[in-house]
């Protein structure tokens, strides 16, 4: 059974994406049935990393310019060491997460995505994780930091890197599928046109109209 089945995921990414926080947790929340989109700075696509050497490139579905969060369900932050910088440099960006945010939309985090949210503001008092290498950066934003595979925190989800995936996906589809009421709400089952009525409907009205017609006729006839 698909867990995630309707669920609009938001991928927030930019060049330089860690190749593997994007492609593995995009292509379990598909399994998952999810709807993702690849949300970025600019149209076309994105190059992803692999450490320090160039990756593949992905398409991106849509650009901050033409999207708010309130379009999505939950969100996913993948992490690398460039990503997030451009992502945290751009005022559309934080703007974005920031809704999301007061939407109470699940995020989920890895690797360097928590600079996005220390740089739209949102960390004080929170628990997360990281990349051990931006600690700092997370504590000196007012966040309680954790080295530990996954912490969860009210509606955030957060990893410190590639080699916690299988937790972080275990806690980005746990922490995602509690949206799904939600989503059931807003995408109410499809009830099919009862199509195999009308032919009946239709059929009993013309029988009906042919016996009227030949009663006058017959009457006339007297």
């Amino acid at each position: 059974m698909q867990k995630l089945k309707g669920l609009r995921v938001a991928v927030l990414a930019a060049d330089g994406f860690e190749q593997v926080e994007l492609t593995i947790p995009v292509k379990k929340l598909k399994r998952e049935g999810a709807d993702v989109s690849i949300v970025s700075l600019h149209k076309g696509k994105i190059r992803g990393m692999n450490l320090l050497y160039p990756g593949r490139k992905v398409t991106v579905d849509a650009t901050l310019q033409e999207v708010k969060a309130a379009d999505y369900d939950a969100v996913l932050i993948p992490g690398g060491f460039v990503n997030p910088d451009f992502l945290r440099q751009s005022a559309l960006a934080q703007d974005f997460v920031r809704d999301a945010d007061i939407l109470n939309l699940p995020m989920a985090i890895i690797c360097h995505g928590p600079w996005v949210l220390v740089s739209a503001g949102l960390v004080e008092g929170r628990k997360l994780t990281s990349w051990p290498g931006i600690k700092d950066d997370v504590k000196n934003a007012g966040a309680e930091w954790v080295d530990e595979p996954v912490i969860r925190d009210r509606n955030w989800v957060s990893s410190r890197g590639p080699h916690d995936m299988l937790a972080f996906l275990n806690g980005m589809v746990e922490l995602f599928a509690e949206k799904m009421p939600e989503v059931a709400i807003r995408v109410p089952p499809q009830v099919e046109a009862p199509r195999k009525r009308w032919p009946k409907l239709l059929a009993g009205g013309l029988a009906s109209a042919a016996l009227g017609i030949g009663a006058r006729r017959l009457a006339a006839l007297r």
